[in-house]
């Protein structure tokens, strides 16, 4: 069994799921990421269950991954966006958020604060009454913030998860955790192991394509992914492709292949259980066990 915490979907099909206002498919990374283009590399796995998470050029309109859902709610959820800080008139990030939980979106994505305008302190890019709004609606009903961010901003998910204990909280891509030229990202780990002393974050692990400059079978990886899984517990991490996303699988069928067997083969100091949960039981618990 195995289930993907992240993969990003669109499809050409422009008529029905239209394009936001100032995007084209220029913009796009390719022509279509579709469930069915997945399964053209995932396919030795079976019928791999997906969170689907919501790409840029939809903006705020869920419209193609709510359609997948429904069509098969056992096999896919989602992660949407909510603006926080917007200077128009929207629905409220709680309304919205508890809306879009109703249809299988059960985590939303956050942008760290180096990627957007800041306001006061640009150390505590998470303050404002919007963001502590989400964090409020996702303790109450168990939705999850899921943080797209620079390693170096993790202390200030540490304030809001003081302040915001009960919040299940997401922290994507191993946040930022890659070894380059064959150097052991130390600080970066230390950062992030730190983070697991609050019981409700969890973290995705991967893309092992994106996390080095070696090509697989991405071995090189293991000692980083020791140190999180002995700091979180297999039932905190959940094992992710961020297929469809910015860093293109090289040999889709051979990348994908071996980012599962580093888990499943590779990590040799998991057990068999550790291993189903890193692959299958965490996002399982949380996406699909409600």
């Amino acid at each position: 069994r195995l289930y993907d915490a992240h993969v990003h979907v669109w499809t050409d099909d422009f008529e029905r799921y239209p394009l936001v206002a100032g995007f084209t498919s220029d913009d796009m990374f390719k022509p279509t990421s579709t469930p069915e283009d997945f399964a053209r590399y995932s396919s030795p796995f079976g019928r791999v269950r997906m969170n689907l998470v919501q790409i840029t050029w939809y903006g705020l309109d869920h419209s193609y991954i709510l359609d997948r859902i429904a069509a098969e709610p056992d096999r896919f959820v989602g992660t949407g966006m909510v603006p926080a800080v917007c200077d128009v008139a929207l629905a409220s990030p709680e309304k919205t958020m508890i809306d879009l939980a109703a249809r299988g979106v059960y985590a939303f994505r956050v942008r760290g604060g180096t990627s957007r305008q800041l306001f006061g302190d640009v150390s505590r890019w998470l303050d404002y009454p919007t963001f502590d709004e989400m964090f409020k609606a996702g303790a109450e009903h168990n939705l999850a913030l899921s943080f797209l961010m620079t390693n170096e901003e993790l202390p200030e998910i540490e304030r809001m998860c003081e302040r915001f204990p009960e919040t299940p909280v997401i922290l994507d891509h191993v946040c930022g955790c890659r070894i380059r030229e064959g150097r052991f990202p130390a600080t970066e780990v230390d950062r992030l192991c730190a983070v697991a002393r609050h019981p409700k974050v969890m973290v995705k692990l991967g893309p092992m394509h994106g996390l080095s400059d070696q090509e697989a079978p991405f071995l090189e990886l293991l000692p980083v992914i020791e140190r999180i899984v002995d700091a979180y517990g297999p039932e905190r991490c959940m094992w992710e492709s961020d297929s469809g996303g910015p860093g293109e699988l090289t040999d889709p069928v051979r990348d994908y292949t071996a980012s599962v067997a580093l888990i499943n083969e590779g990590a040799e100091f998991l057990s068999d259980s550790d291993r189903e949960q890193i692959l299958f039981g965490t996002a399982e618990r949380f996406f699909f066990d409600r």
